[in-house]
């Protein structure tokens, strides 16, 4: 007759030594890199300039931001910029769909062409713009010195944003649901609501907010075909521009800091609908 002897279970292993093997030495050090790369490169030059916004302290501040010329730019930049995120909203969608869903002639050129706004300096693309649609326009339209021609410059540098977002999850979007929804006598429009849509609309409003994003801090492209004037057509970027030039920092770091505050209520929105919508999901 065998006796069983009870089977002895290991004691669990204390907290210290899970959190010890769970941050292995490798994941501490690329940790510990990619924050201080960050922190050297993003954290502390913005927080730099935040700190000397307020030199003057916070009355000036608010000075600075709401002289007529600075609140003048921060407005057309602010509301130029969320008009041609919802432009790119669409279009950029479209223009996803046709590179991914169509063939046509030439689609392989029109699909290196989108990225060009990013690899061509953005002096090179106003001088482009002003030269197409400047005075002497060979096409017979003059958008210079106006507020269009600045809409026109932000929309040629933030075009590949939406595209670039919505264009791989339309590859990657099963055919297969789309084929049962017809199937099951669903219309192209239904089945683009109920099936298509609710895919993309995540790719969507982070193609939207990076290109407004980038559109109120854009310099480049909208010195020339805007003429910079004052009140009218000048952007916050190249007020920001002009108050370094005269020796006013401090202002100039007050409307950066502006800038900075948009930006991120910006991204932290996306962020929350982001959340609310894989909620829903």
């Amino acid at each position: 007759m065998s006796v069983e002897t009870p089977s002895r279970t290991a004691p669990p292993p204390r907290a210290g030594a899970r959190r010890r093997r769970r941050v292995s030495g490798g994941t501490a050090l690329g940790l510990g890199s990619a924050v201080l790369y960050l922190s050297l490169i993003v954290l502390i030059p913005l927080a730099l300039v935040v700190v000397r916004s307020t030199d003057e302290g916070l009355g000036y501040f608010w000075k600075a931001v709401t002289t007529p010329d600075a609140w003048a730019a921060l407005t057309l930049t602010i509301g130029a910029s969320a008009v041609v995120a919802l432009v790119n909203l669409v279009l950029g969608t479209l223009i996803a769909w046709v590179l991914v869903r169509d063939r046509f002639p030439g689609k392989a050129i029109v699909d290196t062409l989108i990225d060009l706004p990013f690899a061509l300096p953005t002096i090179v693309a106003g001088l482009v713009l002003l030269a197409l649609y400047g005075p002497e326009s060979p096409l017979g339209v003059n958008l210079a010195y106006s507020r269009a021609g600045v809409g026109l410059a932000l929309l040629f540098v933030t075009l590949p944003f939406v595209v670039r977002t919505v264009q791989p999850v339309l590859i990657e979007l099963d055919k297969d649901m789309e084929q049962a929804a017809a199937s099951l006598g669903a219309s192209p429009f239904q089945t683009f609501r109920r099936i298509i849509l609710p895919n993309l609309v995540p790719a969507m409003l982070s193609g939207t907010a990076l290109a407004f994003t980038r559109a109120i801090s854009e310099f480049g492209s909208t010195v020339l075909i805007s003429g910079n004037l004052p009140f009218r057509t000048q952007v916050a970027a190249v007020n920001i521009f002009s108050q370094i030039e005269g020796d006013n920092t401090t202002g100039a770091a007050a409307i950066s800091t502006v800038l900075l505050i948009v930006a991120l209520v910006a991204l932290l929105a996306l962020d929350l609908l982001q959340r609310w919508g894989s909620r829903r999901g």
